[in-house]
């Protein structure tokens, strides 16, 4: 998502950890870790999307995933389920080929392709000039990152500049620390004191701080602020700031499915697809399933990032 993806991965394992809220979210059949095949979905065929589909992926199609909440998670049984992998079972079933999502390091997840062990990425992969250098992306989200504060929002936060002069907490080495720290210039123009940015070890210590009152707010990827708010404690422990300037975050990035650049005809299946999902209404229902209505697309894009 927003930060770099490695950091986010890892951070927001850990929250899934502090929360204990993986379980019980999203579809209830999904595919195993290592690969087994889930049921279908409900969503039919798309005769005019199947036949764009290339003869050497008729067989079905290997996704090189992992886990980051909501896009990507594993249930009780360590089976797939979260926004991600229910997007892709529905293009799968648009398609007419099963979609099999298999956990891959995201720091090899680009040679994953490249080797022939999976054929498209859905990762919560951002879509950037660098990374257009070795792939295509069908661009299927759009979001950048919310404020997160007590339940309640005692300390009464709607946008960013209401946090000059306060404590936020963040993970270490993270796009949120810098995008808090840019906006001294803004508090300074206010008249009033920057942000401090208190920088601890893991997400999960973020929150805990947060609700410990230790700092007004945290900063987190969209998606994961919106499931956190849902999540943490049945809802009762976080809230969102939507700041109405910001509708989809602050600095939004598209998220895209990854497909190698040699198999553009593949990319071409795939947009059609998603055109089909979003106009059928499954994609916005998905979207409402995880809380996720604010960051969908309305028009499925290549390379949009």
């Amino acid at each position: 998502m927003a930060r770099t993806h490695l950091v986010a991965a890892v951070a927001a394992t850990a929250m899934s950890l502090f929360l204990t809220a993986c379980s019980g979210a999203g579809a209830a059949d999904g595919s195993t870790a290592d690969g087994g095949k889930a049921a279908p979905v409900s969503v039919a065929t798309d005769a005019s999307v199947a036949k764009l589909l290339p003869a050497r992926f008729k067989s079905g199609i290997n996704v090189a995933s992992g886990v980051y909440a909501p896009m990507e998670m594993l249930d009780s049984q360590q089976k797939f389920t979260g926004f991600d992998y229910d997007l892709g079972q529905a293009l799968g079933a648009k398609l007419g080929v099963p979609f099999t999502f298999t956990n891959q390091a995201f720091d090899s997840i680009i040679p994953s392709l490249q080797s022939g062990k999976h054929q498209i990425i859905m990762y919560g992969m951002n879509d950037t000039p660098a990374r257009q250098k070795s792939l295509y992306f069908v661009d299927y989200f759009h979001a950048g990152m919310d404020i997160v504060v007590k339940k309640g929002n005692p300390e009464k936060i709607h946008s960013v500049l209401d946090l000059c002069g306060r404590s936020v907490t963040v993970a270490k080495a993270t796009t949120q620390a810098d995008l808090m720290r840019a906006q001294a210039p803004s508090c300074a123009a206010a008249g009033k004191k920057p942000i401090t940015v208190v920088e601890l070890p893991t997400e999960g210590d973020s929150l805990v701080a947060v609700r410990a009152g230790k700092g007004t707010a945290d900063v987190l990827d969209a998606a994961v602020a919106e499931y956190t708010a849902r999540t943490a404690g049945d809802g009762r422990q976080f809230e969102v700031v939507h700041d109405a300037a910001h509708p989809t975050g602050y600095a939004p990035v598209f998220t895209g499915i990854g497909v190698l650049r040699k198999d553009h005809d593949l990319v071409l299946a795939l947009q059609a697809a998603l055109t089909s999902v979003i106009k059928d209404g499954t994609y916005g229902r998905l979207l409402t399933k995880y809380g996720l209505s604010a960051y969908g697309v309305t028009a499925a894009k290549i390379n949009a990032g």
